[in-house]
């Protein structure tokens, strides 16, 4: 699989539409610009890959509308050399979209089929997670917290407390929460348990799955 010069001028494309749609940050829209999203799908939707639209792939899962990926990003307002923890690997777009940025992301991911694929894959590409797990993200990953920032790619019932309380102090938590329509949610980190919360909108997503063992 080639990224051409096609795929790039429909790249283009899409980082004018989600520009349109209000994302202003410079260095996510050259991130989208910059990843080949072909390569996270199957072969047989890369004639969709560059619509701002999401897809399935394996494991019942989506991989996201670039728009959303876009919008849950700004809101992180990541910096080069923030920790960031991902819920939801998925295909992995959402994570070198990260990377992109210079972030050090880790993520994880409950779906083995996904976390066997997307852990190769990844690396081929040339984005490197520091950590990329198979586990539960509702407990989030103590042992590496606290993150400037955790994002959560899938809809959540609840805000799970353990991602609340991994974030740093000024950290931000992106989650899109509810449950056929989800709102998302960005919860600031003001001291030790004070947190601010903003809502916005609605959004939809494959639901958060919740390790039952």
């Amino acid at each position: 699989m080639k990224d051409t010069f096609k795929h790039k001028g429909l790249r283009q494309q899409l980082v004018e539409v989600i520009n349109s749609k209000g994302i202003t940050d410079k260095k996510v829209l050259e991130a989208i610009g910059k990843i080949p999203r072909h390569l996270f799908m199957d072969s047989g939707f890369l004639d969709h890959a560059y619509q701002d639209k999401a897809f399935p792939i394996a494991a019942d899962q989506t991989i996201s509308q670039p728009y959303t990926v876009a919008f849950q990003t700004e809101l992180l307002q990541i910096t080069p050399g923030d920790k960031i923890l991902e819920i939801g690997t998925g295909s992995g777009y959402q994570t070198a979209v990260l990377c992109e940025l210079g972030a050090v992301v880790y993520s994880i991911e409950r779906q083995r089929e996904l976390y066997k694929k997307t852990s190769k894959f990844l690396p081929s590409l040339g984005y490197r997670a520091k950590k990329l797990i198979f586990g539960d993200g509702y407990i989030g990953l103590e042992e590496e917290a606290p993150f400037n920032g955790i994002i959560v790619t899938a809809g959540a019932p609840f805000v799970p407390k353990p991602l609340l309380s991994q974030l740093a102090i000024g950290g931000r938590l992106v989650i899109p929460v509810g449950d056929d329509v989800q709102v998302m949610t960005l919860f600031i980190r003001k001291g030790p348990k004070d947190f601010e919360k903003h809502e916005f909108g609605e959004f939809r997503f494959v639901p958060l799955l919740e390790d039952k063992n």
